[in-house]
């Protein structure tokens, strides 16, 4: 069975091809550089890991309750809506609504994966190509783990949502180097990483918490990589190069800010045109909606700030869409977290293996010498 065979609703084209601008660029310098890049660098190819191996998967995921969350935290819980349903059409919505999640997670990492690469080739200084290299690697593996994840444990499918489409688009069709960049480390990968973390944080089941966790401890370098270059390109820019990407932030975020209405789940779920905007309604309504909305620009909100563009305009749209408050959140705190957090689920669960080897090992002792 092919992917396509898994999508709810129909992809527009098997491939989709965006024209891109700009340079390939070469250097002939091939000095050290600069020691926190390759610090990153060095990080980088350290943590590598192979999602086969690392990651369990002969645990058994229940396709109607992916998560293990309560159902208060779907948009239309406890409306008029959600009570005309049966458990059937519930246990339905469940599933779509995780699958349509993991499916956008999918179509992004394959957009970090061409971005990366974007950025080896367009890059000018050869020690963000190195580190960009071991980016295009961890987004690879990313893509072939929520692939796996969506077809052997889900069995469903979205195509890629038309406002991430939009901002991929944008990043990669401009011919600016340090656009890449600014689209994908700061305001894709900056809000799927926050998006991992609330997922990786409230779900119960063992399965996609080890694959969060797990993506989130590359991811947490990659946000870093993104914040070294841009800081240090950034200021070097004229009023009118600022104002240009700061327009970039403030429609990227935007679009971020809207594709998490999910609308195709809601088409494809709903049995009318009107219960796509019962739906609609409640989803603008959510409270649990509105706070997981705010808490996906905590690491974007401080990254911007911290590459040096927080202009009055700026810092304006952002507290139109409620989110100003974020730029006080700690990033080094964040991204340490998550890399601890990897490493602690990593101890326990060979640490249990270890456990029940020993605890095998000595049944068979003591039934040898029982014999």
């Amino acid at each position: 069975m092919t992917t396509h065979d898994l999508y709810t609703i129909p992809a527009e084209l098997s491939t989709w091809d965006v024209g891109m601008a700009g340079a390939s660029r070469f250097t002939w310098e091939y000095d050290d550089g600069r020691d926190r890049m390759l610090a990153l660098y060095q990080k980088g190819k350290d943590k590598q890991w192979d999602s086969t191996k690392r990651i369990d998967w002969d645990l058994e995921v229940d396709p109607y309750d992916v998560l293990g969350i309560p159902d208060q935290s779907i948009a239309i819980y406890d409306t008029p809506l959600w009570h005309r349903m049966d458990d059937k059409q519930r246990k339905e919505v469940r599933r779509h609504g995780a699958s349509w999640q993991f499916s956008q997670f999918l179509h992004g990492e394959q957009g970090a994966m061409i971005c990366s690469a974007r950025i080896v080739e367009s890059v000018p200084d050869l020690d963000s190509k190195f580190y960009a290299a071991t980016q295009t690697m961890d987004e690879a593996r990313h893509a072939e783990t929520y692939a796996r994840f969506l077809q052997e444990k889900v069995g469903i499918a979205y195509p890629i949502n038309p406002y991430l489409k939009s901002l991929l688009d944008s990043t990669l069709s401009d011919s600016r180097w340090d656009m890449p960049y600014l689209g994908m480390q700061v305001l894709i990968e900056g809000l799927a990483l926050a998006a991992f973390g609330v997922l990786r944080d409230i779900t119960t089941k063992p399965l996609p918490r080890q694959i969060l966790a797990y993506v989130m401890q590359d991811e947490a370098r990659h946000v870093a990589f993104g914040r070294m270059a841009l800081r240090d390109y950034y200021k070097q820019l004229t009023e009118a190069e600022r104002r240009e990407r700061e327009d970039f932030v403030i429609e990227g975020c935007y679009l971020m800010r809207d594709r998490l209405r999910g609308l195709e789940q809601w088409e494809n779920l709903c049995s009318s045109p009107q219960e796509v905007k019962e739906a609609m309604r409640a989803v603008e309504e959510s409270q649990y909606i509105r706070t997981f909305r705010s808490l996906l620009f905590s690491r974007i909100v401080p990254c911007v700030k911290d590459i040096g563009l927080w202009s009055e305009r700026l810092q304006q749209a952002y507290a139109d869409m409620g989110v100003l408050d974020m730029a006080g959140q700690n990033l080094d705190a964040l991204m340490k977290q998550d890399e601890d957090l990897a490493e602690k689920l990593d101890q326990e669960r060979f640490a249990a293996e270890e456990a029940d080897r020993a605890e095998e090992v000595a049944a068979t002792v003591t039934l040898g010498a029982g014999e």
